[in-house]
């Protein structure tokens, strides 16, 4: 799949089968990530993958909208680490690039996957922190929730040309 391909038909994909990824995809997940751009190069970007079902259950409890988590096979958890940032806050930007490229490369690896989002809810952050036991100087973003689809999803073009403005608003 091409670039602008799977850019275009990536859709959220929140039910799974049961078939575990292999731990070579995993790992090319995790290069994909990591190959993101970031502020100054500080790479503030930290995983936590996880495939225990136990413990992907119980994250499944940290957020209203994680329940995709209870039947994903594999959740990698986006942390930015903010000590000795160089460019505070931009972990945020760095680790929002980073997921996108993980959702991109589930896509066009043939996984499903879904972003869900924690950060900057303090309470959800504060719980999947405690479930994971993060030190205090990293922040989750997000989860992927990631496994193979067992759910279809059609193409959807949201280009809106009333969102675009040209030289000024």
């Amino acid at each position: 799949m091409d670039t602008l391909g799977a850019i275009m038909t990536r859709r959220s994909i929140r039910r799974f089968t049961d078939m575990a990824v292999p731990e070579p995809l995993v790992e090319t997940l995790l290069r994909a990530a990591m190959a993101a751009p970031s502020a100054g190069n500080q790479q503030s970007w930290r995983f936590v993958v996880v495939t225990e079902h136990e413990r992907l259950s119980v994250l499944a409890q940290t957020s209203p909208f994680a329940g995709p988590l209870a039947s994903a096979p594999l959740a990698i958890v986006v942390c930015g680490e903010t000590v000795d940032e160089r460019h505070p806050g931009y972990w945020v930007q760095d680790c929002a690039a980073a997921m996108e490229n993980l959702l991109l490369a589930a896509h066009a690896s043939g996984l499903g996957a879904v972003w869900l989002g924690y950060h900057p809810d303090d309470r959800r952050v504060e719980r999947l922190s405690i479930e994971l036991d993060l030190p205090e100087t990293v922040v989750p973003l997000g989860i992927a929730a990631i496994g193979y689809p067992d759910e279809a999803k059609p193409t959807t073009d949201r280009y809106e040309p009333v969102y675009v403005h040209r030289e000024t608003w």
